[in-house]
């Protein structure tokens, strides 16, 4: 029995590894603020992993940076997609115990602040090695580090992870219980 929960733990791990690499390569809805853009819903497999659990969220979050490594996306996108290790970490391990977190309007959007700040910074955090390095495209020498760095990357990361966390929970949420009770159960073996 539990060589197949683990098998099913691996199938949903890898499914939404194989998502949170699609829709950041395939979408159609990106918002282009030069020099950043932000694709819809590309952190809403992350998210919804880590409603699964820790294991869950780090496979994912590790698999899609592999996945964007070996994409050939510029190394500053790998690296960003690599610094989620952190907030999928702490969010994780959080909602491991607090499962609650997610099911009410208020303390899903406190959460999903406090995660889309730590992600904001991660990221932020990332670039200035790149930005300070004069590698980075000219757009964002343009706008200044503010603008570009703290601005688009910071803070525009921050509200992208918060409008992808919703969506996320949005999803769970409409998922049938017993649904996820297997999905949950499945990971826990």
């Amino acid at each position: 029995m539990n060589s197949k929960l683990s098998t099913k733990a691996i199938i949903i791990s890898a499914l939404l590894c194989a998502i949170g690499i699609i829709i950041p390569m395939f979408s159609p809805i990106k918002f282009i603020l030069e020099p950043a853009s932000f694709t819809l819903a590309s952190h809403v497999a992350i998210f919804i992993a880590m409603f699964i659990s820790p294991g869950t969220a780090l496979f994912v979050t590790i698999g899609t940076t592999v996945g964007f490594f070996m994409g050939g996306f510029p190394i500053v996108v790998v690296l960003r997609a690599l610094s989620h290790v952190v907030f999928v970490s702490i969010g994780a391990f959080y909602l491991k115990g607090n499962k609650n977190k997610i099911k009410s309007i208020k303390s899903s959007l406190v959460f999903s602040s406090m995660i889309g700040i730590i992600h904001g910074i991660c990221e932020v955090l990332v670039v200035m090695p790149f930005y300070f390095g004069t590698s980075l495209s000219e757009g964002y020498y343009d706008k200044g580090f503010l603008g570009a760095v703290v601005g688009l990357v910071g803070i525009g990361t921050a509200i992208h992870s918060m409008l992808d966390f919703g969506l996320a929970v949005y999803i769970w949420n409409v998922l049938p219980k017993e649904m996820k009770r297997n999905i949950v159960r499945t990971q826990k073996a």
